[in-house]
């Protein structure tokens, strides 16, 4: 049994983002993060390990540079790491990127008893695509919207949370499974975890090695080949100050109707 985790580096949002003049997100100039979902995935999977003894693979693409964040999944416990980098890759939408990501898996071995987990989904798209659209071009089942999950004997059990409440899942492996961040709390890296992921060998599959896959379509990946086009990209203005209302109780909620009035809000 194998548990792949789905991960992607991502901007800080909480700090600088910038934009390039094609409207493609500068990401060489912003500080980055491992996506919490993804966190929240990597944390799912590690749970059944512990449970099952079963092998947790992490991957990811990205630039090279992204191999920094499989050494911190590393050090958290995940046993093995595969980086999917290539130029032909960069610029993907969620329908190229699923390919790629459908593609690698399918390279690695996807067999009957397998799990993959995504978090829910990436804070720099919030398309929440990928992890389903990897389930359809693997053609395995999918559960979205996990707040709890179980594994018992070849089965996953999962209350898959909706706005209204939840809904429970019973599925057969292989399957597919995205997580929120309500699911569980990600475990901290660990000291010896820290000292060993150096030593530790990351796999990269380039463009050679994916470029005859069958789930990869060459004409519809990368920047040039995505369907999906950007129409504009922008930092958002920040926000004006508030005003502070002074007087009494009374006099502050007197002159805050007036101003709502003024402005035929109420």
């Amino acid at each position: 049994m194998k548990i792949y985790v789905c991960v992607k580096q991502v901007p800080d949002t909480s700090g600088k983002v910038a934009v390039k003049e094609n409207g493609v997100l500068d990401r060489a100039s912003m500080k980055t993060i491992i996506n919490p979902d993804d966190l929240n995935a990597v944390e799912a999977a590690l749970q059944i390990k512990d449970q099952e003894g079963c092998e947790v693979i992490a991957v990811t693409m990205g630039p090279p540079a992204a191999a920094g964040m499989l050494r911190e999944l590393y050090a958290m416990g995940v046993d093995k790491a595969v980086l999917i980098s290539g130029r032909e890759f960069g610029g993907s939408d969620t329908f190229a990127t699923s390919q790629v990501l459908a593609g690698g898996i399918h390279h690695l071995g996807l067999e009957k008893e397998d799990i993959v987990f995504c978090g829910r989904q990436a804070i720099d798209g919030d398309t929440a695509q990928v992890g389903p659209q990897i389930a359809e071009k693997l053609n395995i089942p999918q559960i979205t919207y996990a707040g709890e999950v179980r594994y018992e004997n070849g089965k996953v059990f999962v209350k898959r949370m909706m706005e209204n409440g939840y809904m429970e899942v019973e599925a057969e492996t292989p399957v597919l499974i995205t997580c929120i961040k309500e699911l569980n709390t990600p475990r901290y890296m660990t000291v010896r975890g820290i000292l060993d992921c150096f030593d530790k060998e990351i796999t990269v599959l380039d463009y050679p090695t994916l470029e005859n896959e069958p789930l990869i379509d060459k004409t519809t990946i990368g920047l040039s080949g995505s369907p999906t086009t950007i129409f504009q990209s922008f930092t958002p203005p920040v926000a004006k100050g508030g005003e502070m209302l002074e007087g009494t109780t009374q006099e502050k909620c007197d002159a805050l109707a007036a101003k709502l009035v003024r402005k035929q809000l109420i």
